[in-house]
């Protein structure tokens, strides 16, 4: 392969990202090494199995990809609005909203929540860490090498161009030649094997790891929200990469699943898609729910409202979740009886909806609101989604969606849904739990700055895109000369960049808070905590719980307060056990991450070579008796009385 084909050539844009990822990476290196961390790296970060930790490093990747996800739709939207500047072609813009979606998907959303779930649930639950804490390092370091792999298309090879839902015959190889499709395949076959690994892991963690005498209906509602979640991804995440794994098959050895002309089935690959990809709605939404519900009872001072209805709708959501796949092909004539089929089960999927939003009201009924930067993106949330909601409804309906479907109306819908639901908690989950994980809060004042600009940025960028999808605006459009569409286009961009300035603005706050922010002196930092994570000192330490306490109701640290209760009684404490530090999650997802990179080039040599290393590594695992060790009651004491100032 001669170089010019190994490396992206001929675009100004891509050139500069090439410069930006050497410089970037070369002032990491040197930082590591003027300052001597490169053991204190490899100690405390690469090899850990701390939850915490762990969850950290998602949520640190998740904004790296925002911020990638976030620069791809800035230039669509640049395009859009000065489409005689011709500052992309059609090429690169294929390529650009094919990563837009991809990434913000599956590398934005899912490892942000998940990085949340990993460094919360445990705390909220009462256990020490994960059950399987070597696994959890494992799935985030096939979920980051996977991300990384995907990101480097742009610069090496070239980037997938056939959409984020990658549909066939288009994905093929006859008509997507060369890597970048296979970029697609392998990044998202690798941090999904990652996805369904913590799937299982929390599964497991939240049925049997529980504080003695909690009852599932004991339970905090992000935990639950993130238990139904996990049945999701158990179920919808082997659809995916089954999926995956036939058009890879399909494409570099040739075979013929998806291809009319060997008798495969082009549809075959959009029903599997939407099979996973309508559950994966689900997915980045139910803890997203999660968490407004826990923001919105902290605030509003009192139980949230209606706790055993909120648990069953997010659990009927979840079973209607895999019913409701084919309302995405209403106009590729599956025919009348099926269409209304799919266009009931997606109208019911708003009634549980439905529930949760009159519960968050009644939560808030009567109740003395603290309007901090966490409950502003909840608040904001509630009306905002339910536009998304609503229009969504609309596209429910098979008819009126041959109107509707590929047009900007669809596109306006799905983000109204995917950032007032998703990307709102976000941020409202990591400001409300920062404290917990940094020692320190967020600044409010910047943090409202930030909250304010996203949010009117975001209202004035996606609110003219129903009216641009009902004028026919169509989806996936490069350049838009006509002279209707261009003043609502160019009202979009401006809100597309209120919303990257919000962004910015948020980033700041993180350095800002970093040096300026007093340091918490009680576990529980916002002052209204309810749940067992704001019973333990600030910051966390590795084992938890000095003493695991004794939960038998809803919102156990509420009493907890009132009895004078901590979670350090000297009486009961006993040695703790905890799991050790490994590096051999980074270097067996490191094989198979070189097997995947491999693959894409269709080199099998050294993809078999990458295989056999990690399978060496999972043969090595095998043998590996290493049970741990314990905490000795000295160093518990120690380090609680340390903490809590005694």
């Amino acid at each position: 392969m001669a170089l010019d084909e190994f490396f992206v050539t001929g675009e100004p844009l891509i050139y500069a990202g090439m410069v930006s990822i050497a410089l970037v990476t070369s002032a990491i290196i040197f930082l590591l090494t003027y300052f001597k961390k490169w053991g204190w790296l490899w100690r405390e970060w690469l090899t850990t199995v701390d939850h915490k930790k762990i969850g950290i490093m998602y949520i640190l990747s998740a904004l790296v990809m925002l911020f990638r996800g976030g620069a791809d739709a800035l230039m669509m939207r640049t395009q859009l609005a000065f489409p005689g500047l011709e500052f992309l072609d059609s090429q690169h813009y294929n390529e650009i909203f094919t990563t837009h979606g991809t990434v913000m998907i599956i590398f934005m959303a899912m490892p942000f929540l998940i990085g949340l779930m990993n460094i919360i649930v445990p705390l909220q639950i009462g256990a020490r860490d994960f059950a399987f804490p070597f696994v959890n390092a494992v799935s985030f370091w096939a979920f980051f090498l996977g991300a990384m792999l995907f990101n480097i298309s742009f610069v090496i090879g070239g980037s997938p161009d056939a959409g984020w839902t990658s549909y066939t015959p288009l994905a093929g190889a006859a008509m997507s030649p060369g890597p970048g499709q296979n970029f697609y395949l392998m990044g998202l076959q690798l941090s999904g094997i990652g996805t369904l690994a913590t799937g299982i892991n929390l599964m497991v963690t939240i049925l049997k790891m529980r504080a003695p005498g909690m009852k599932l209906f004991h339970m905090p509602i992000f935990t639950w929200s993130t238990l139904v979640t996990c049945f999701i991804i158990v179920f919808a995440f082997p659809i995916l990469t089954v999926a995956l794994a036939l058009m890879t098959i399909d494409r570099i050895f040739g075979a013929q699943f998806f291809t009319l002309t060997g008798e495969g089935l082009p549809m075959m690959w959009a029903n599997l898609f939407w099979m996973w990809g309508h559950p994966e709605v689900y997915i980045v939404i139910l803890p997203a729910f999660g968490i407004f519900s826990e923001v919105i009872a902290t605030f509003a001072k009192k139980r949230l409202f209606g706790y055993n209805a909120m648990v069953w709708s997010m659990i009927i959501i979840a079973l209607l979740s895999f019913l409701v796949w084919v309302h995405h092909f209403f106009t590729m004539g599956a025919g009348a009886f099926v269409n209304s089929v799919f266009s009931v089960s997606t109208m019911l999927i708003a009634v549980p909806t439905g529930v949760k939003i009159f519960n968050w009201l009644a939560t808030l009924y009567k109740s003395r609101i603290e309007f901090t930067v966490p409950m502003l993106w909840s608040l904001a949330f509630i009306p905002s989604f339910i536009l998304g909601g609503v229009t969504g409804v609309m596209l429910g309906m098979a008819a009126a969606d041959y109107q509707f479907h590929n047009s900007y109306f669809l596109i306006a819908h799905f983000h109204y849904v995917l950032i007032a639901g998703t990307v709102f908690a976000c941020f409202a989950g990591l400001v409300y739990w920062y404290p917990k994980m940094f020692g320190h809060k967020m600044n409010e004042r910047i943090g409202k700055w930030a909250f304010w600009l996203f949010l009117i940025g975001f209202h004035i960028c996606f609110f003219p895109q129903y009216f641009l999808g009902l004028d026919g605006m169509p989806r996936r459009l490069f350049i838009t000369n006509i002279a209707e569409w261009l003043p609502l286009n160019v009202i979009s961009t401006v809100g597309a960049f209120g919303m990257g300035a919000g962004f910015a603005v948020f980033v700041f706050n993180i350095y800002y808070s970093y040096r300026y922010s007093e340091r918490e002196k009680t576990g529980d930092a916002w002052g209204h905590g309810r749940t067992l994570e704001w019973s333990t000192t600030t910051p966390v330490p590795f084992y938890n719980f000095a003493t695991v306490p004794y939960v038998d109701e809803i919102d156990p640290y509420v009493r907890m307060k009132e009895e004078g209760k901590t979670t350090f009684d000297e009486k009961k404490l006993k040695p703790i056990h905890m799991p050790s530090y490994s590096g051999q999650p980074i270097i067996m997802m490191s094989f198979f991450a070189l097997a995947s990179f491999a693959l894409v080039f269709e080199w099998i040599p050294l993809a078999i070579a990458g295989l056999l290393g990690g399978v060496a590594c999972m043969a090595f695992r095998s043998f590996d008796y290493d049970d741990g060790y314990y905490v000795q009651v000295d160093e518990i004491k120690r380090t609680e009385r340390k903490a809590r100032g005694l």
